[in-house]
């Protein structure tokens, strides 16, 4: 059942290969608990629950027990669909009640300090962690569709790049022209690193491979760390960055949406509440009653 429910998300409904594994590693996580004892497909709501009660009393964190529950309630409405069950047994499970965070961003000094004053090194690694910072801060691409990126993909004329995101979706982000001097530059040393010429591929290791997850990781955290003390130093922080700058600056909210790839303008408000603590700032400073 696992196995038709996953080429089902892989094929049909197109998800991505990072969500297809957290599907597969949810599910097989519910096989192990249950056992022999019953087939996944005939589960009650009761065990269901069991199971959830139990990753609580195991330190599970709400919000990665709510993504585990998402899963479920994907898994067995297909099943539904598909007559396998005639009950849905997580139809009644609501989830588990978590923190509001506001997403953690640099700020702009910091960030000027980083792309303005700090020098990276004059080689290949060196060039190539500098355009990993400057893409993921000056076009707020996630990090799959950075190491997903490629040279074709790259409007030089118009100053654009077309990523994929999220069940395929394409969008078209623009660039400043300073982002395709970098890109441009770079490219040049990265021609040198690869044998194999049919390799579109932007971001490659030093051993001229595509990139993977980790390897952008820890660039981030290192040239993160040079100029904040926050614990949070991610790709995603990076981007988290990039749509608090542009609301700061007065960027139009739908704008945004847009630029980041969201489908709901719902995702999008939560960084109106940094700006939010922005205005309050200058309000303080500024106004003669504050």
């Amino acid at each position: 059942m696992i196995e038709s429910f996953l080429r089902f998300a892989q094929y049909e409904k197109r998800y991505s290969e990072h969500t297809l594994k957290s599907y597969e590693n949810d599910l097989n996580q519910l096989e192990n608990f249950i056992e022999d004892h019953i087939e996944i497909q005939d589960l009650s709501h009761h065990d269901i629950r069991s199971w959830i009660i139990h990753l609580s009393d195991s330190g599970t964190s709400a919000r990665s027990i709510n993504r585990k529950l998402a899963t479920l309630k994907s898994f067995y409405k297909f099943l539904l669909s598909r007559e396998i069950i005639s009950k849905n047994p997580t139809e009644r499970l609501k989830p588990l009640k978590t923190e509001s965070k506001l997403p953690q961003f640099i700020k702009e000094s910091e960030i000027t300090q980083l792309l303005d004053h700090l020098e990276f090194e004059n080689s290949f690694e060196g060039k190539r962690d500098q355009l990993i910072i400057e893409l993921l801060y000056g076009s707020g691409i996630r990090l799959s569709e950075l190491i997903g990126l490629k040279i074709s993909q790259i409007n030089f004329y118009d100053h654009s790049i077309k990523v994929l995101g999220k069940r395929n979706k394409e969008r078209v982000i623009p660039i400043n022209e300073n982002l395709v001097k970098y890109i441009k530059n770079y490219i040049t040393v990265r021609d040198t690193m690869t044998t194999d010429k049919s390799l579109d591929f932007l971001i490659l290791t030093t051993e001229g491979a595509p990139a993977y997850p980790m390897l952008v990781y820890r660039v981030v955290k290192k040239y993160l760390s040079l100029i904040t003390t926050q614990s949070k130093k991610s790709p995603h922080v990076l981007r988290h960055t990039f749509a608090t700058h542009l609301l700061n600056k007065g960027a139009d909210l739908n704008s945004v949406k847009d630029l980041l790839g969201h489908t709901s303008l719902a995702a999008t408000q939560v960084y109106t509440h940094n700006s939010l603590e922005k205005l309050k700032s200058v309000f303080e400073q500024a106004h003669p009653k504050a």
